[in-house]
């Protein structure tokens, strides 16, 4: 599925359109529902895409904001490709909201987390130890479902094209012990391993730079090919299923956020060092021979 191609996107970019096209019309949420028959609330939801929009209803708001001929053919198909079913959808009881359909079609994932690795980097015994941490109540068969698809996920870094993806990261990150000395080994030689793609930056911010702006959080920035689809913020609460900004300011500040922690971290190939020796030390606790790997080039 090339970028830009994603049901989720998709549903997000009509959605979009929609709610344009009402406005152009002069027309409130309310008076669509009430010409179309159906609650303001149904308007709402399909215009902040919370909800799908079937091709008929499609039709019917169209038509009654003036949009006839190939125009509305044409967003009518957008509204049947944006109910095609994604390879996510057999996770749904894992995958919640629509992140997952998002981050599937991102040209650009801009990342910061300060206490974990990003799940796209993760071994699966270090995902496994996470979620079982995070989720005490799960029973065993829950477990493995979640690390399942959190092992899915990661298809997307070698994806023909790939999106481009930079990670920083705390240096706590490195520190602490996730399971087991020789689980955090394994982990972070994986990390260096997938930091020698092309497509992917990591970078670490050392202990020494002191207070960042990623402090108050874990985000990820998601940027899309096409220029109909702008970025969008998701902040990361474990607690629910987090929070999408898309507000032009809010994209604005949480990028100026991700450039100075960018700035503020070792350079990409001092990271890697980093990482490695972290990885070396816990290796030697362990008593386990650090992976043979065959680099891969990097292009500049």
């Amino acid at each position: 599925m090339a970028r830009g191609q994603s049901p989720t996107v998709r549903r997000r970019r009509l959605a979009g359109e929609l709610r344009r096209l009402r406005e152009a019309a002069d027309l409130t949420i309310d008076e669509v529902g009430e010409k179309l028959e159906c609650s303001a609330s149904k308007i709402s939801r399909i215009e902040t895409g919370h909800v799908g929009v079937t091709p008929r209803d499609a039709r019917d708001m169209l038509a009654l904001y003036g949009i006839m001929g190939d125009e509305q053919e044409a967003l009518v198909q957008l509204a049947r490709e944006a109910r095609k079913r994604g390879w996510w959808h057999a996770y749904n009881e894992v995958f919640t909201g629509t992140f997952v359909g998002l981050e599937a079609d991102a040209s650009s994932l801009r990342a910061f987390q300060a206490l974990l690795v990003p799940g796209l980097l993760q071994t699966e015994r270090y995902a496994r130890a996470v979620i079982r941490a995070l989720r005490p109540d799960a029973d065993e068969a829950e477990i493995r479902r979640r690390v399942a698809a959190r092992m899915a996920r990661q298809e997307l870094l070698s994806e023909t094209p790939p999106p481009e993806y930079w990670a920083v990261m705390d240096e706590a990150v490195l520190r602490r012990v996730v399971d087991s000395p020789e689980v955090m080994a394994e982990q972070l030689y994986r990390m260096v391993a997938v930091a020698e793609k092309p497509n992917v930056t990591v970078q670490v911010v050392p202990f020494g730079a002191g207070a960042h702006p990623g402090m108050e959080g874990p985000f990820l920035i998601m940027g899309f090919p096409e220029q109909a689809d702008p970025d969008v913020v998701y902040v990361d609460d474990s607690t629910s299923s987090g929070l999408y900004l898309e507000e032009p300011t809010d994209v604005r500040r949480y990028g100026l956020m991700f450039d100075h922690l960018r700035a503020a971290a070792l350079k990409p190939d001092d990271s890697v060092e980093l990482i490695a020796e972290a990885a070396g030390r816990f290796a030697e606790q362990a008593a386990v021979p650090a992976p043979v790997h065959h680099p891969e080039p990097r292009t500049q």
